[in-house]
């Protein structure tokens, strides 16, 4: 990899192949997670195919949105997957000390979103590229950089439906959330919904008139509260923080003024699950009080607005064994964050978390990368593919 780049050392000057310039790219495409990504896969699929790699752009059911999913190698034969998601959270914070989605650098930090989380992972796996393809490989490392991850993990479910017939059944995914590549081999599982009551308006001198919607959803509200205090309980499972599983009211709306009777309240709750528990179910309190406000005769609506299972691969996997050989760092027991390792993990793919970066300087202003993290993620890809190569 390059040496770091300073202000006075323009991206220009860096090869099109180092991990520093890729990132420069990546950065460039504002794929604000629910955004089109058109610009960004197209970008990708461009580069890999200067090193005669086709890849397979797979749109989702949105239109305007795709994964994108490539193969190095033998397409018959069981390998390895890296995992990535090409979407951002939004840069709406204020402490941004420059464009967000253009790469600045100031010694070995490198700003902007997504840097983390997680188009530096991306960048590395590119740069890796013409590694890669330099000699054959006896098993195939396969490139899946999904959409919408930051909205619930909503693009990779595509993908995998399509990875049988794309290639034969893998060895393990690596999934490359930021976790400073130190291999996690657990998290915890999530799922999230929007109830929405409608009511009936009217002027708030005559209740009797009316149905107030955010009256209706104080009892909904209280579900909640209370489901959330009683996972407190347990059960527990000591490798998370906290360690035990969670419920919380993230948003609440609704009313117009204060003399008017409100005819629309909606409220989105989260549940995070340790191993072994269905999130959904965590939900289910919750979703029984909202139908229970039927009876008044309010209209209630019920969304899931995503889901996706923990993560739990045993520590004597053959893949954690491989993690540790290749970063030379003993596993993670597990992080409370979630991915779509989950997902990978019930399709049958065994999964484990690795890649450059913090997550605590995710989702923040001037997020930043450094390019020693760029660097160790790039080399730790490469000593994989010697491996496939064996």
């Amino acid at each position: 990899m390059s040496a770091p780049v300073s202000a006075d050392r323009p991206f220009k000057a860096l090869p099109a192949t180092s991990a520093v310039e890729i990132l420069h790219k990546l950065i460039g495409f504002p794929s604000v997670v629910g955004t089109p990504n058109g610009a960004m896969v197209d970008w990708i699929d461009a580069y890999l195919r200067s090193f005669g790699i086709e890849a397979r752009i797979l749109p989702g059911p949105e239109g305007d949105r795709a994964n994108l999913f490539a193969i190095i190698g033998p397409s018959d034969r069981p390998g390895y997957i890296l995992s990535g998601h090409m979407d951002v959270v939004p840069a709406n914070e204020a402490g941004w000390s420059s464009d967000p989605f253009v790469l600045r650098a100031e010694g070995e930090r490198l700003y902007g979103r997504g840097t983390s989380d997680m188009k530096g992972f991306l960048a590395a796996v590119l740069a890796a590229v013409p590694t890669l393809t330099a000699s054959p490989l006896a098993r195939p490392i396969h490139l899946a950089f999904s959409y919408d991850e930051e909205a619930g993990c909503r693009g990779v479910p595509h993908l995998l439906a399509r990875l049988p017939d794309l290639c034969a059944q893998p060895l393990g995914a690596v999934i490359g959330e930021p976790s400073g590549m130190q291999a996690i081999l657990a998290h915890k599982g999530k799922a999230a919904a929007r109830i929405t009551i409608k009511g009936r308006s009217g002027h708030s001198s005559r209740p009797d008139l009316g149905l107030n919607a955010v009256h209706a959803m104080a009892d909904v509200l209280n579900a909640a509260i209370a489901t959330a205090q009683d996972l407190a309980d347990g059960p527990f499972d000591d490798a998370f923080e906290p360690s035990y599983s969670s419920l919380q009211a993230g948003t609440v709306s609704g009313g117009q003024a204060i003399n008017i009777i409100p005819d629309l309240c909606t409220l989105e709750v989260e549940a995070r699950a340790i191993s072994g528990i269905d999130p959904v179910s965590l939900l289910a309190g919750v979703q029984d009080a909202a139908e229970r406000q039927k009876a008044p005769g309010f209209d209630v609506e019920w969304e899931i607005l995503s889901a996706y299972p923990a993560l739990s691969l045993p520590p004597g996997a053959p893949l954690a064994g491989l993690l540790q050989e290749l970063t030379g760092k003993t596993p993670l027991a597990a992080v409370s964050y979630g991915t779509e390792a989950g997902l990978y993990q019930r399709a049958g793919v065994d999964a484990i978390i690795c890649g450059p970066g913090d997550i605590a300087r995710a989702h923040k202003p001037d997020e930043f990368i450094l390019t020693s993290e760029l660097a160790a993620c790039q080399a730790m890809i490469e000593a994989l593919a010697a491996r496939c190569r064996a």
